[in-house]
């Protein structure tokens, strides 16, 4: 579907500049080609990041990665390595990755409202005695995604002081999300295959961690 241009849309860096602002004398000092103390103690201590990939033709991809915290090992101050646990064997970011090794990453600790961000390239692994050291549960890492970091740096607070994301006063009712519900509807089922999937689903969630 052909869109319709927007008359307000910023088109150049200098137009963003009027809006934006120029950023403050000596901010780019907190920019770093390597992981630093700090950035080391925060990996160790998050348990949930998200990777953001693009494929050859830059269609993007943020897949949320989770373990117990400091699941993300260090190699040095210049690799990284997540493991993959058993997923739903799409592997878009895994096939990006393939296509195209460039990767971001943002390191999440729950309560804490500043981020780490880290950008880089990216391999897959299946290095045996390297799935065996990322086992969790007693399973090793079905795959692995090393890192090599080009860039790293923390990001300030802001967004989650305004959007009150760990203030659990301010959380709205859980939303319960039926997988079985949506497909059922697009494929014209009826109710009980809703939920024979959600089932599925939640007995995966119980056993396949």
């Amino acid at each position: 579907m052909e869109r319709t241009p927007d008359p307000h849309a910023v088109l150049d860096v200098a137009d963003l500049r009027t809006l934006v602002g120029e950023p403050l004398p000596g901010l780019d000092l907190k920019n770093q080609a390597a992981l630093d103390e700090d950035a080391i103690d925060f990996i160790a201590r998050s348990p949930f990041l998200v990777l953001s990939s693009a494929d050859a033709d830059g269609n993007l991809d943020a897949s949320p990665k989770g373990d117990g915290a400091g699941f993300v090992l260090v190699e040095d101050e210049r690799t990284l390595v997540v493991p993959d646990r058993p997923g739903n064997k799409h592997a878009y970011g895994h096939q990006n990755i393939q296509a195209n090794p460039k990767v971001g990453l943002l390191f999440l600790i729950p309560g804490t409202p500043e981020t780490l961000r880290i950008n880089g390239t990216a391999e897959l692994t299946r290095d045996p005695e390297l799935l065996e050291r990322l086992a969790a549960r007693g399973k090793p890492a079905v795959l692995a995604i090393r890192v090599h970091v080009d860039e790293c740096f923390f990001h300030c607070a802001k967004a989650f002081l305004r959007s009150g994301l760990w203030k659990p006063e301010s959380w709205p009712e859980r939303v319960k999300v039926s997988f079985g519900k949506m497909l059922a509807k697009r494929a014209g089922a009826d109710e009980s295959v809703a939920a024979s999937v959600d089932q599925a689903v939640a007995d995966d969630y119980r056993d396949n961690l």
